[in-house]
């Protein structure tokens, strides 16, 4: 094996895309950041031929380098070198409006020719949860055909992110799907605090800090322009009020159970060296 076979770093693809994904654009906006961050470089596109449908994800027309040209929807990936021992392949584009499975296999065939082992997708959705409190990160490993636990037994639509997991994860593929949750009253901006959300676990997935940058400073502003808006409205903020309970009182029956389920643990190794001594 080659010296440079043995150093060459290993490969994660980290996937989102635009639109009913991407809520206030939290997930592609961790791709945004990661190409900007580090150093990348465009290895692949797939085309928008048959993908889209052109009156809900419109062509563009930009002017670039002094003359108009017609940018059409495309889903575009970029390697990403994080360090010598990390390396990620990203993936952002428009959620596609046709041919979901063909465009899960052609993406694939990237991840295969870059030597993915392991598909990450991102996603954010609007829900009933506070600003004050951490916002909410649902991860789910191994794809979605599992037998549900009852805190994972959501029944409804679906988008892109969850199907490119299952075709992932019955390829073979060690998947995971990270989707961070914003509160509902705040749909109008960008959150910079959900996608530093994404970015501080996708962290924790890869084994590696990665660089927050102006992410920290730009998630505090938001945080204070949405207590501003709760002081500035009495029913918003009684409402709030209402969910940070509902977050607290979920928060403590699960430090009880813990607690009690340490506790029961204690009891039974402590019975299990009483017989031992005997």
């Amino acid at each position: 094996m080659s010296e440079e076979q043995t150093t060459k770093p290993s490969c994660v693809m980290v996937s989102a895309f635009a639109g009913w994904n991407d809520a206030c654009q939290a997930a592609t906006n961790v791709i945004r950041h990661l190409i900007d961050t580090y150093d990348s470089q465009q290895v692949g596109k797939i085309c928008c031929a048959g993908f889209y449908d052109y009156q809900t994800s419109r062509p563009m027309l930009c002017t670039m380098n002094g003359r108009r040209n017609i940018v059409w929807p495309e889903t575009s990936l970029y390697r990403i070198t994080i360090d010598e021992s990390h390396s990620i392949l990203v993936e952002m584009g428009p959620e596609p409006n046709y041919r979901w499975l063909e465009f899960c296999h052609r993406s694939l065939r990237f991840a295969e020719d870059a030597d993915v082992k392991d598909v990450i997708c991102l996603g954010a959705m609007f829900a009933d949860c506070p600003h004050t409190r951490p916002l909410p990160i649902d991860v789910t490993t191994g794809g979605y055909n599992t037998v549900c636990t009852g805190e994972d037994d959501y029944t409804g639509p679906i988008g892109i992110p969850t199907v490119l997991d299952q075709v992932a994860n019955d390829h073979g593929y060690n998947t995971t799907s990270m989707w961070v949750s914003i509160p509902q009253y705040l749909n109008g901006e960008e959150c910079a605090q959900a996608t530093l959300r994404l970015l501080d676990r996708l962290s924790d997935m890869l084994g590696v800090e990665l660089k927050e940058g102006d992410l920290p400073r730009k998630a505090a502003q938001w945080k204070a322009q949405a207590s501003l808006l709760t002081r500035c409205n009495d029913d918003l903020a009684e409402y709030v009020r209402h969910l940070e309970i509902e977050v607290d009182t979920r928060e403590n029956a699960k430090f009880t159970e813990a607690s009690g389920n340490d506790i029961a643990q204690e009891a039974e190794a402590f019975l299990r060296d009483m017989d031992g001594g005997r």
